[in-house]
């Protein structure tokens, strides 16, 4: 697919406000997926496409993470294993949909995860931190396992189930952040990889968003994780919303 001249300044914004969402919370492929879809990419390459400008994001934010004194390595490394797996059988299980069927489930998913937000459950889970018995390392494995199968399936909203699975756990945002960042780092490496591999990427429109994101994910560490994207978080349910019902209508 040759790019237009206005869609790479377009995904560039869209990128960066994406890359901020991420890293704050989640939610950003929930922008740029069903854009590069509409941009008139198959959903299996938009999918692979959208997997550069994640990874690229992730690494500034885990170094932004890093300079910042947030690293739990213990938890990373019980958390990261089960993810690579898990996103290896989700990626190879989105190459095998056809695209109508995999935008309906597109817009499922976003429809659900603006339910998940609004209802925002997270707030009645938060305990305090409790320690990592060997029974709750084995429920993290499992809990991981399948965020990798989401994660390398669709990605979108992938940032939610994870600070879920930390938050009952009693850890604060910060912390969850700076592990979600990593572990979705690594896993869409090995989603990535499946991607070019049967050929569905496209690297102009990717750089061009990875730009944006990788801005973003610059710039997310600096802002609190809790406060201050009230307004973007507005704006972005509008525009999924809208997204959402264009896919399910119109697929």
């Amino acid at each position: 697919m040759e790019a237009y001249f206005w869609q790479l300044p377009l995904l560039f914004v869209v990128g960066t406000v994406a890359g901020i969402l991420n890293v704050l919370a989640g939610g950003g492929s929930l922008l740029t997926l069903p854009l590069l879809i509409f941009m008139g990419l198959p959903s299996a390459v938009a999918n692979g496409t959208n997997r550069i400008a994640i990874f690229c994001q992730n690494i500034f934010a885990i170094r932004g993470f890093r300079q910042r004194g947030v690293f739990p390595k213990d938890l990373v490394l019980v958390c990261t294993p089960p993810a690579l797996l898990g996103s290896w059988v989700g990626a190879n299980l989105a190459i095998s949909l056809d695209d109508q069927l995999f935008n309906r489930l597109l817009a499922l998913i976003m429809i659900g995860v603006l339910i998940f937000t609004a209802v925002d459950p997270m707030k009645r889970i938060r305990q305090e931190e409790v320690a990592f018995s060997a029974r709750r390392k084995l429920l993290l494995v499992g809990s991981f396992f399948l965020v990798g199968i989401y994660g390398g399936f669709v990605q979108a909203g992938v940032g939610f189930l994870v600070i879920t699975a930390l938050l009952v756990h009693g850890l604060d945002l910060v912390r969850i952040n700076a592990v979600k960042v990593f572990v979705i780092f690594c896993y869409t490496f090995i989603a990535l990889g499946v991607f070019i591999y049967h050929g569905q990427v496209d690297y102009t429109l990717g750089i061009a968003l990875a730009a944006g994101n990788s801005l973003g994910g610059m710039i997310g560490p600096k802002l609190a994780v809790d406060k201050g994207h009230d307004w973007i978080k507005k704006v972005v349910t509008a525009t999924v919303l809208v997204f959402a019902l264009k896919l399910l209508l119109f697929p």
